[in-house]
């Protein structure tokens, strides 16, 4: 609390002494000292941004209601025994419409600040690395923007040391390392939030909630809170035969430890201490990554987990009366310390069973923990060369297999000579997201073409596109293609009795390269993805045309695509052009055999001062893979030229 105080402090001394950002000059807005408040504000946002249930759940109660029960079993949103998952190794350590969807989805695309997504990490031990020390990597996927998501700094004292990356208004960095640990975060994933379906008439708790708007009245509006958590009918276009329908969220509802949490990881001393650090978190999930210059390594998956009585999935709207929770210790946390296969990682897939039951969870497609494990599992000299390698891989472990059955489907009897052309493309594509190559543009257009004919006439246009956007979609991907025999095949507005896989598939390649010819001309060879696919790092300005070209980064084609290492994520579309929104916010990777020559690389700059040369100095390097050394040297860093001395005042 002392330090945290004091940052604020040193916050707010500059917000009154120091001049006004231009963002503020053009705005003509005034600064405000910021509070304890704000902090946790920060973390309760990092938060709410993982809440993909607030998407999911009312999407797949409202196809069981409109569609039954045969639809909803061949849907991949239950736990899948057949995927990778995380491996868990013990030690001891002393009901509704379907505006609801929708209308979560347009809040959270109009949010001016970087959501949270996904991100990987993976730490080897010393039997797998070639100098027989620790190393750690970690880029966690966050939405691009401008300023950069992290701040990287370097805090020394008499008693302390770390190289850490900061959130805006977070004193304690975390992401950090020095020279006896390093630590990474990536999404848990896990389902701590429920909605459930009560009766009207009950008693509300209400409180007034007020909006200030600039030039505008204030916007005021009543927060209701039920037995079972706050109401959300109010903000989200619902009509359910007069229900209310309430949202209950381990974050509001447990202690919030976040700010002692991220003190006592970032000043641990050894891996008790992380673990201690850890499990003070409640929400929300995170899978914490732990290396050390003992060669010591760890993946704890962080939150206060629980079991809901008399409900087969959590997955769907639950019956207000059924509001009873099991919380479980930390001790039966998905973990792994010190594993006999030596390594750990996570890339937000689906963590293995304990005992015998998999926790549910809003879990990431398995593709990218299949290749980092590829990757992995057989490399017993690993060094920083291969780690560099790795965070930049753009090759999808299932891809190939997806298309092996697709372009087998595919009837080339009638096939045009661009068909034919398009065809071999994809046969001989190792699923590699390069920016000249031709592959990933038929792909993804085939992807979105293949999906839509399979599942949009019987969930409507607006639920397809809730679906395209969460990631029960890349699940079911993988599992539809498979599928030979499956009720989702059948197209309900044609006469036919039933269309089959092959008709599907056939059927949307047709669309596919008659849609890319019309976009990007005969030429097929000419069709490269960096013509469909760009990144911009977008500043709040970027709603103002006459701003965004001085505050925006970009934009750049860039390798890379969803559910890759190199995850340059971007939604699916009828247009064909993707804008790439997210990715990893910073590229991290710690290697205790040579610990000064540890690197990293944020997508833009350090500075959030456009007039800053910082401000974007290392996006270049950034997209073409490359790192920055992150200097602990103190003698190098004394014999730096940029200097900034602060005095107290006199």
């Amino acid at each position: 609390y002392k330090l945290t105080m004091a940052y604020l402090e040193g916050v707010n001394e500059f917000i009154k002494f120091g001049p006004d950002p231009v963002e503020f000059k053009l705005l003509d807005i005034k600064k405000e000292p910021y509070t304890l408040d704000d902090i946790f504000y920060v973390y309760g946002y990092m938060s709410f941004s993982f809440a993909v249930a607030l998407k999911t759940d009312p999407l797949l109660t409202h196809l069981q209601e409109k569609l039954g029960n045969d639809y909803i079993r061949e849907l991949a949103y239950h736990s899948n025994s057949k995927s990778v998952k995380i491996p868990v190794y013990h030690r001891n350590l002393k009901r509704l419409t379907a505006n609801f969807s929708g209308s979560v989805r347009e809040i959270l695309k109009d949010v001016p600040v970087p959501q949270f997504i996904g991100s990987n990490s993976w730490v080897a031990g010393a039997r797998k690395t070639k100098n027989k020390k620790v190393i750690l990597a970690n880029d966690p996927h966050i939405a691009f923007a401008q300023p950069a998501v992290w701040y990287q700094s370097h805090l020394v004292t008499p008693d302390h040391e770390i190289y850490g990356f900061n959130l805006a208004l977070t004193p304690f960095a975390l992401l950090g390392h020095n020279r006896q640990i390093a630590y990474g975060i990536t999404m848990f994933e896990n389902d701590d939030i429920d909605l459930f379906i009560e009766d009207s008439t009950q008693t509300l708790e209400k409180h007034l909630e007020i909006i200030k708007v600039k030039d505008q009245p204030d916007v005021e509006f009543v927060v209701k809170k039920g037995k079972n958590g706050y109401v959300v009918n109010d903000f989200i276009d619902f009509d359910k035969n007069g229900s209310l329908i309430t949202m209950n969220w381990t974050y509001i509802t447990e202690p919030n430890n976040m700010l002692e949490a991220s003190y006592r990881i970032s000043h641990a001393q050894s891996i008790y201490d992380f673990r201690e650090g850890v499990k003070l978190i409640n929400a929300p999930g995170l899978n914490m990554m732990y290396g050390d210059a003992r060669n010591n390594i760890a993946w704890f998956a962080a939150g206060k987990l629980y079991k809901r009585k008399n409900v087969a999935s959590t997955k769907f709207f639950i019956d207000g009366k059924n509001n009873q929770r099991e919380f479980f210790d930390f001790d039966s946390n998905p973990q792994a310390v010190n594993p006999p296969w030596n390594y750990v990682y996570s890339a937000n897939n689906q963590p293995d069973a304990q005992n015998g039951e998999y926790y549910p969870g809003y879990y990431i497609v398995e593709d990218r923990a299949k290749r980092i494990v590829q990757l992995l599992k057989n490399n017993d000299q690993i060094d920083m060369n291969d780690m560099k390698e790795m965070i930049t891989d753009d090759t999808s472990s299932n891809i190939k297999n997806n298309l092996a059955v697709i372009t087998k489907e595919i009837i080339d009897v009638k096939l045009t000579g661009n068909e034919r052309k398009a065809l071999d493309i994809l046969k001989q594509w190792k699923g590699d997201y390069k920016k000249e190559y031709v592959a990933p543009t038929i792909y993804n257009k085939f992807l979105y073409r293949f999906m839509y004919n399979t599942f949009a006439d019987e969930m409507g246009a607006e639920m397809f596109d809730v679906f395209v956007d969460i990631p029960l979609f890349y699940h079911q991907v993988n599992y539809q293609v498979k599928k030979y025999n499956s009720i989702w095949w059948d197209d309900i507005n044609t006469k036919k009795i039933k269309e089959n896989r092959e008709e599907i598939f056939t059927k949307s390649f047709h669309e596919t390269i008659t849609e890319l010819e019309a976009q990007l001309g005969d030429d097929v060879s000419d069709w490269r993805f960096e013509r469909v696919a760009q990144v911009t790092h977008k500043h709040t300005f970027d709603a103002l045309k006459f701003l965004k070209p001085f505050f925006n980064v970009g934009p750049f084609p860039t390798n890379g695509g969803n559910e890759v290492i190199n995850n340059q994520i971007f939604e699916l579309n009828k247009e064909g052009v993707y804008k790439i929104t997210a990715g990893p916010s910073t590229r991290r990777i710690i290697d205790f055999s040579d610990i000064e020559n540890s690197v990293a690389i944020l997508p833009t700059g350090q500075s959030g001062n456009i007039f800053s040369k910082h401000y974007k100095d290392q996006a270049e390097r950034y997209l073409k893979g490359g790192f920055y050394k992150m200097e602990l040297n103190h003698k190098t860093i004394r014999s730096f030229q940029d200097k900034l001395v602060l005095k107290p005042a006199q």
